[in-house]
């Protein structure tokens, strides 16, 4: 019997945490095992050739992987999910249902390898990107062309936490039979479900908040309809950029406690936030739940909270590596979303392959600084960055 056979009251939804734990394949069916057996298998038997089996080889399908699509499919309330090798993998799979000659409208303040994927790889296959403000809806419609047919959206923006409309972009877009894709690793399915907001394609780098512990490398995709699943499973199998078993198990594992790390992860980036506000020494702060923020009201509509992404100005470059360098506490390292703080340097990390120019037009100046805030005391973060920033 599996979890999801199990009898429930009709008409009553379960919440959400008990979805990350109870998402109806959680048990497994042969055994009654509480962890998801990982099938470490690249082939399976056939009892007769003229019969179809569930499976039958491990790029196309597996029990473990299968089991980590169906989780995240439920929690983004999309019809189906695929898990990737990373991030990356998911992202680019998900371009690859454009063709050449087509065009993109592009969140302009995004992720640095997205950058680099549409502006190094996608133009040489004739793919043409448009990077636009979304927090500017006018700005949007206005870069439409003939041959648009794609809308990427990342909301929180990286790393300067921009807050894009989702319902208002995807409406627009639905009109103009355009696909939508929104990159979702900030905020997570507990914090934000862009699916019922309108978009076709959820991404995520699962790296991050729902890996949570910086031990895999992974990526996944839900999307909204059962035809944009079946097209994105053909590029799946066909790419073969599919996630291992041991990485499946490992990151279903860790979405089981997404929504206890969640709580304190935000619950510590607010105080970080706040206390950085009330300093002279900061130039700007980056974060939606602060009240001053240009796009809350945009985000409180369309989000439960504010995530655990803090970016700060320390005024330059020198200031700003002087404090990489003085901080005891956080990883001073590429990527975010662990349960240990993540200290980056967005010019020559996550954003190194952005030209300076670019970088500066939008926002992510010299003294730019991204803090993952982990769950370790407050108090202890605050100590740390206080002793670094006097110094």
């Amino acid at each position: 019997m599996s979890g999801g056979d199990r009898q429930w009251p009709e008409g009553r939804e379960k919440a959400f945490a008990t979805h990350l734990i109870h998402f109806g394949a959680e048990i497994d069916a042969s055994t009654g095992a509480s962890s998801v057996p990982i099938y470490q298998a690249s082939t399976f038997h056939h009892d007769t050739i003229d019969k179809q089996m569930a499976y039958d080889y491990a790029r196309s399908g597996n029990p473990t992987r299968e089991a980590l699509e169906t989780q995240i499919a439920l929690l983004e309330g999309g019809t189906r999910g695929f898990a990737f090798a990373s991030g990356m993998a998911a992202i680019s799979s998900a371009f690859m249902l454009l063709s050449a000659g087509d065009h993109v409208i592009c969140t302009e303040d995004v992720y640095g390898g997205t950058y680099r994927l549409l502006t190094t790889i996608l133009n040489r296959m004739n793919i043409e990107t448009t990077f636009v403000d979304m927090t500017d809806l006018d700005a949007v419609t206005a870069a439409r062309k003939p041959n648009t047919k794609a809308v990427f959206l990342e909301t929180p923006s990286n790393p300067t936490l921009k807050i894009t409309d989702i319902a208002a972009v995807a409406s627009w877009a639905k009109q103009h039979g355009l696909l939508t894709m929104l990159d979702n690793t900030f905020m997570t399915p507990y914090y934000q479900r862009p699916i019922e907001l309108g978009v076709d394609i959820v991404l995520h780098s699962a790296t991050k908040f729902l890996g949570g512990h910086s031990d895999v490398i992974a990526g996944l995709a839900v999307v909204a309809d059962e035809s944009l699943g079946n097209r994105l499973k053909q590029i799946q199998n066909g790419m073969g950029n599919i996630l291992g078993v041991q990485d499946s198990w490992l990151l279903m594992r860790g979405i089981k406690t997404l929504k206890a790390r969640m709580d304190i992860h935000e619950a510590n980036a607010r105080k970080l936030a706040a206390w950085l506000v009330s300093r002279s020494d900061i130039e700007r702060v980056y974060y939606p739940g602060l009240p001053d923020h240009a796009g809350r009201e945009i985000h409180e509509r369309q989000a439960r909270g504010y995530g655990a992404v803090v970016s700060f100005d320390v005024g330059s470059e020198e200031r700003a590596k002087r404090l990489l360098d003085r901080v005891s506490i956080p990883l001073v390292a590429v990527s975010l979303g662990g349960v240990e703080s993540i200290l980056s340097y967005p010019a020559m990390m996550s954003h190194a392959s952005m030209p300076k120019s670019v970088r500066h037009e939008r926002g992510i100046g010299d003294g730019l600084v991204r803090y993952s805030v982990g769950l370790e005391d407050i108090d202890d973060l605050l100590t740390d960055l206080e002793r670094a920033l006097k110094s």
